[in-house]
């Protein structure tokens, strides 16, 4: 009978492990689906302008990113990381967030001088990795996956290593996750 015990009970512990471990694979594979690849390749979403949420905008003089010109940048994300960061302060695991670049083109209307969008400069994507997935991978760290998109590119990030490319320009806002939150009304409770 003991026997008989223990065997059951080595089974049931075994599929128990087996259930969590499928059950991680599952939640990995669903990690910002279709954003995401395997290996943790970065891959700019085709539906941001149409199923996210638009943070806020910036309009950057002497834009770096933009050619030296007026450079206006919209961010973008899920509703669900706008929610979740409303509840919490915090982005949550798998938040994707997309900052669309454009040059800006500035002439004299009626209104006064203006900026407006001329043409597009590329696009920004950060994904929140609060679990380190991908170590090793130059493109992920400090809990985000960090990328560069060339105007018309989608696939192909120019981004080489996060660390040279993309924290200096984080590393003011450290202490909000290394975003600039302030600037994105939506996210104020």
């Amino acid at each position: 009978m003991r026997k008989m015990n223990f065997l059951t009970l080595v089974v049931f512990t075994g599929i128990l492990v087996a259930t969590g471990a499928a059950i991680a694979q599952m939640t990995d594979k669903s990690f910002a689906r279709g954003v995401v690849s395997a290996d943790g390749a970065i891959r700019l979403p085709s539906n941001f302008r149409t199923d996210y949420v638009m943070l806020g905008a910036w309009s950057v003089a002497g834009d770096a990113d933009t050619g030296g010109a007026v450079g206006l940048h919209v961010v973008y994300a899920p509703r669900s990381a706008v929610e979740g960061y409303r509840k919490t302060g915090k982005f949550p695991d798998g938040t994707v967030l997309v900052k669309e670049l454009f040059k800006g083109k500035t002439e004299t209307l009626t209104t006064g001088e203006a900026t407006s969008a001329a043409g597009p400069a590329g696009h920004f994507v950060m994904v929140k990795d609060t679990k380190g997935r991908f170590p090793g991978n130059p493109l992920w760290g400090d809990g985000w996956g960090w990328a560069f998109f060339k105007p018309g590119e989608t696939t192909k990030t120019a981004t080489k290593d996060y660390k040279g490319e993309c924290l200096a320009c984080h590393e003011p806002v450290r202490s909000t996750d290394l975003v600039y939150d302030y600037a994105y009304p939506i996210l104020k409770k």
